[in-house]
């Protein structure tokens, strides 16, 4: 191993270091914000609890109904309260990460639908282009030949049918097999 390889070595482990790095620096983020979070949600369930028993106590709300409110608003607390701890964290980790690699696969399937509709629309306009030349061609070549068909019949229609080898209308056999005249 040379110098030169053991610095190239050095170099991918630094940069990749950064990167390590950064990583690390997200993911401290997203465990500061996902505890936030929770932190919110526990104070919107507490507050929430907190109102029901007042409106229950002033009769806003019957039995039944504060019953139901304050179990809904018991759960919320508690999902707040598990995404401040460390699992609650990891879950939400994973959920990022899943919904990460969702869009990631859902952007990668857009991105080719929309080659895949640039490549058939640049072979669509280049049949449509190559098709219009053909057509302008084959037009040519048949204007070409009804032309020459033309000329044909009445060159053939000048000449006098009955003793064609003895040169009528002053015109050698030669001549008149050059022109096409049989």
């Amino acid at each position: 191993m040379s110098f030169h390889e053991v610095s190239i070595v050095v170099r991918a482990v630094n940069r990749a270091s950064n990167e390590f790095a950064r990583i690390n620096t997200d993911v401290d983020s997203l465990s500061v914000r996902v505890r936030s979070l929770g932190a919110a949600i526990t104070g919107l369930g507490v507050t929430g609890v907190a109102i029901t028993h007042i409106a229950s106590e002033f009769g806003l709300l019957d039995a039944q109904q504060a019953r139901v409110a304050s179990s809904v608003l018991s759960v919320v607390t508690a999902l707040g309260l598990f995404l401040r701890t460390s699992w609650g964290v990891e879950v939400a980790q994973r959920v990022y990460t899943a919904a990460t690699i969702l869009s990631a696969n859902v952007t990668w399937i857009l991105n080719s639908a929309l080659a895949m509709k640039i490549a058939l629309l640049t072979l669509g306009i280049g049949l449509i282009v190559a098709t219009a030349a053909y057509m302008t061609w084959l037009a040519s070549s048949t204007r070409d030949a009804a032309s020459a068909m033309s000329d044909y019949n009445a060159q053939l229609a000048r000449t006098p049918t009955q003793n064609m080898s003895a040169g009528v209308g002053g015109a050698s056999l030669e001549e008149l097999r050059r022109r096409g005249v049989e």
